[in-house]
């Protein structure tokens, strides 16, 4: 397959045409790479990744995007290492160098971020301080010398960032750069001299590659793919390999989008680059999909999230096995947000732990027979885990898959149904032996919870609704005092199948919880195009078949007075965006509640490691995956 065969880049020979690209990982300490990046790098260039690119490092001390960001000055040692550790395997290994300008944060520098004009950026609201002269010589220096750290260091060469939260974007677009100088009238000249001055500082034998943005989904006036075919042909000439990418401020989910947006790619751009290797980004997550891009004329596919999910993703194409499934939801590979985790994933929680998780996927010598009830993830992940050490498993339950094809339902989610199939199937490969019914008495119990308390008498649960529970005819409100994705999925699938839906949570936007993910504005965006109705800081108090009655979330930040109302501190926003002074009736023929659900059963004092998944407390399918793993070693560590 083209895909896994070597590839000629630049005077090196990768080991595969896959790339494994620049992303944020929280696994430093202060602002270098540390042991945790490089067993991290090491995994993936084991797997058989081509091209990896480092975590990016800002060029310039007045770059500080996020907290563990590395700054090119502090990754020397770290940047040795990963090359020392990917080297055996043939990977070839850059450095990713980046400067975030103003998408960068004031909150470490305490200072005003750079930009090439008076333009607020549309996330943060700040208004980057115009670079002048010295700023821009320090900006090119700061390229160079980190690009000549980097080699000193072992490198194969270095990755330039004009990616979607880059300076060198912001100077590229006119909806950012609206200088009247030389870097405005020629907007593409900051960038020809950041090229230039890389190739020099590393020299000629080493590789220096392009992260680009041909479209920053503005169409009205920034950087579209039919704009850039002049762009595309004047910088190709300058760099060894060049990523098509698409976003900026205005769109950051285009960038790394969950399953509920289809990926762009720019193949009408690949003649503008002439003679040099274009590399094919965007939610590329499966084998066939890459070998399509590569035949439309890509040079290379980059496989990120892929290869976070499955890190010998290649090596499993090519031994003839389906690799992990990446999930595209975005739930542990995400890492920009007050939490500050560390990179991981959702079907392999092991990734970006590898310095801490033992490594499950070693053969372990086998033993006696093992019983697993349940098989839903945690189920199927002990079983695999189990038979993959040597044991014979036998897996009781009801049905396989669990939840996975219930939450596979609801749009955007059916990737976690090709997960369920993906686990049954390499328990079945590895021997394990479904049995048809119920256990307790189980090595390892994953039997899965239970539901909630309904929120009114007769509502539905949003699992049953999932799982093809008929409703009444007619409309139908959808409770959500979680503000994740269920509820939004329930209300999606319902409108889709041409019902009146009103999706009424007690916080003061809906989906709250999604922005963890990058999917709030798209839920609230495809909820406003299905004709959803959306009523926020409501909670529900009653319904009687007909109708029901929902009132505002009331905060009293005082006490009131003996006699005098209790003030509204907030009230419910109702289709939108009108305000509501007190109770709202709203006609329904069903309430669906996607509460939260509870815990399976009430655990023994003794042997809680044997129990996995949402038998002990329902929660997220990484937690699953999780326990999964460490009560199967529990049983046979």
């Amino acid at each position: 397959m083209r895909l896994t065969g070597p590839w000629e880049l630049a005077g090196r020979t990768a080991p595969s045409r896959t790339l494994f690209g620049p992303h944020e990982t929280n696994l430093g300490t202060g602002r270098a790479l540390g042991p945790r990046h490089t067993a991290y790098y090491a995994r993936r260039a084991a797997g058989g990744t081509g091209v990896l690119v480092t975590e990016a490092a800002s060029v310039h001390p007045s770059d500080h995007p996020y907290e563990r960001a590395p700054l090119a000055a502090d990754c020397a040692a770290g940047w040795a290492a990963v090359g020392d550790a990917c080297r055996p395997h043939g990977t070839v290994v850059l450095a990713g160098l980046t400067h975030t300008g103003g998408q960068g944060s004031a909150s470490w520098t305490q200072a005003p971020p750079w930009g090439p004009s008076r333009v607020p950026d549309v996330v943060s609201g700040l208004v980057p301080v115009p670079m002048g002269d010295a700023e821009v010589a320090a900006l090119v220096a700061g390229f160079a010398g980190a690009a000549a750290t980097a080699v000193a260091a072992g490198l194969d060469g270095v990755e330039v960032d004009a990616g979607p939260r880059s300076l060198l974007r912001q100077f590229l677009s006119p909806l950012t750069n609206t200088r009247t100088d030389g870097y405005g009238t020629d907007r593409v000249r900051l960038l020809r001299e950041v090229v230039t001055a890389v190739r020099a500082a590393q020299g000629p034998d080493r590789v220096l590659a392009l992260r680009l943005c041909v479209d920053e989904c503005a169409p009205w006036a920034g950087l579209t793919p039919a704009g850039c075919a002049d762009l595309v042909t004047e910088v190709a000439p300058l760099v060894d390999l060049l990523t098509l990418v698409r976003g900026s401020a205005l769109d950051g989910e285009a960038y790394r989008p969950t399953a509920h947006r289809a990926p762009g790619f720019h193949v009408e751009l690949l003649p503008a680059a002439g003679g040099t290797p274009v590399v094919a980004q965007g939610s590329v997550v499966d084998p066939g999909h890459a070998a399509q891009l590569l035949a439309a004329g890509y040079a290379a596919v980059e496989l990120t999230r892929a290869q976070i999910a499955d890190a010998g993703f290649v090596a499993a194409v090519r031994a003839g096995r389906t690799p992990r499934p990446c999930l595209l939801c975005n739930q542990a590979c995400r890492v920009l947000d007050t939490r500050n985790p560390l990179v991981s994933c959702v079907v392999d929680p092991r990734s970006g732990h590898e310095t801490t998780e033992p490594d499950v996927e070693l053969p372990g010598p086998g033993g006696r027979p093992v019983v697993v009830a349940g098989a839903g993830p945690a189920g199927l992940e002990a079983a695999r885990v189990l038979a993959l050490r040597g044991h014979p498993v036998e897996v009781v339950a009801p049905s396989v898959g669990g939840l996975l094809p219930v939450v596979a339902a609801a749009p955007g989610r059916d990737r976690f149904h090709v997960f369920a199939d993906w686990l049954a199937a390499e328990c079945t490969r590895l021997g394990a032996r479904f049995t048809q019914g119920v256990r307790e008495d189980a090595d390892v119990v994953a039997t899965g919870g239970l539901p909630g308390a309904p929120v009114v008498p007769g509502a539905v649960p949003a699992v049953d609704v999932l799982a093809g529970a008929g409703l009444p005819e007619g409309p139908v409100l959808v409770h959500d005092p979680v503000g994740g994705p269920v509820g939004v999925g329930v209300a999606e699938l319902l409108a889709a199948g041409g019902r009146e839906v009103v999706l009424a949570t007690p916080d003061d936007v809906v989906g709250a919880r999604l922005g963890q993910v990058g999917d709030l504005v798209g839920a609230n965006r495809r909820l406003a195009r299905a004709g959803v109705r959306r009523m926020t800081a409501v909670r529900l108090l009653t319904w009687d078949g007909a109708e029901a009655v929902l009132a505002p979330v009331v905060a009293a930040p005082f006490p009131a007075e003996a006699g005098e109302p209790l003030p509204h501190a907030t009230t419910p926003s109702v289709g939108q965006g009108l305000p509501c002074p007190g109770e709202v009736r709203v006609p329904c023929a069903a309430v669906v509640d996607a509460g939260h659900r509870l815990p399976g059963r009430t655990l023994p004092d003794a042997g809680r490691a044997r129990f996995a998944g949402d038998v002990v407390a329902p929660r997220t399918v990484l937690d699953a995956v999780l326990e999964g793993r460490r009560a199967a070693l529990a049983v046979a560590p």
